[in-house]
């Protein structure tokens, strides 16, 4: 179940629609327009991370508005990235020292 996640959340556009969430919730069109991708590329990705139990849906009129369901899939992120972070600095230093 573990390895399901981190799979559902480790796509990079899954992972920037999870970042266009943050704030709040969002329709697929907007996504889409803050994404500049298509529209049947958002809704793929929000379907897996749908299905996933990351995001929830609900129905307002014609649009389909989503939002994060699991808080937790950000400080997962945050931690992760973190630890990127960390890495790139050791790089950087380590470039940065050589010349």
């Amino acid at each position: 179940m573990i390895a399901a996640r981190m799979r559902v959340i480790g796509d990079p556009n899954r992972i920037r629609i999870l970042d266009q969430l943050r704030d709040g919730e969002l329709s697929v069109s907007e996504i889409t327009e803050r994404l500049g991708t298509s529209q049947q590329n958002a809704s793929k990705h929000l379907g897996i991370l749908l299905r996933a139990g990351i995001v929830s849906r609900r129905k307002e009129g014609t649009s389909s508005l989503y939002r994060v369901a699991d808080d937790g899939v950000f400080a997962l992120c945050e931690q992760v990235c973190g630890g990127i972070q960390d890495q790139l600095t050791e790089l950087t230093d380590l470039v940065g020292g050589r010349r």
